[in-house]
């Protein structure tokens, strides 16, 4: 039938939600990175984690629009409270590479589960989550890598600052810091 939205599985809109869940958290943790930052006077830091919590939103938003899309039920859950402490800007990177990796393996894990449903349109929408966490991955395994150079160097902390400072904002909220 022509103009028929083709209906979201149970499974797969059960798996979707608990992903959309799962990146509101991913926002929610990287805003507590940043606030960690900013009590440690590592700006440049904390404005890649804002940065970053806004792409976990935009991750949010795109299940979000596609699980209406396919006639499903989007349902909201409560969102954990994320840590607030790490021991060092070296341990908060490495907390998000280890991140990074639970949602890659989360996405794969609901690929397969829409291979194995036969769910064509799933598959193809993730996609794009699939290339998107390579990125997340390489990213925050990179400035793991840079901070292991750097050790206790505080010249090359404030310059790692300075660099981090420079990522761009992929879209705008308002979750930046009013500059006074």
């Amino acid at each position: 039938m022509e103009g028929v939205i083709p209906m979201l599985g149970k499974k797969i809109g059960d798996a979707l939600n608990e992903q959309l869940n799962f990146e509101f958290y991913s926002a929610y943790l990287y805003l507590s990175m940043a606030a960690y930052f900013e009590a440690i006077s590592l700006n440049g830091f904390a404005h890649w984690m804002r940065s970053q919590a806004k792409e976990e939103l935009m991750h949010a938003m795109k299940i979000y629009y596609f699980v209406g899309g396919r006639a499903g039920r989007i349902v909201l859950r409560a969102v954990d409270a994320p840590p607030k402490e790490w021991a060092s800007p070296l341990a908060a990177f490495e907390n998000a590479y280890k991140h990074e990796q639970k949602v890659s393996g989360r996405i794969n894990n609901i690929v397969t589960l829409a291979i194995k449903e036969n769910d064509h349109a799933t598959v193809a929408f993730l996609q794009w989550f699939v290339t998107e966490q390579v990125e997340e991955e390489k990213t925050a395994s990179e400035v793991v890598e840079k901070l292991k150079l750097i050790d206790d160097d505080k010249g090359g902390l404030f310059m790692l600052d300075r660099e981090l400072a420079a990522r761009a904002p992929i879209f705008n909220l308002p979750i930046e810091v009013a500059q006074a």
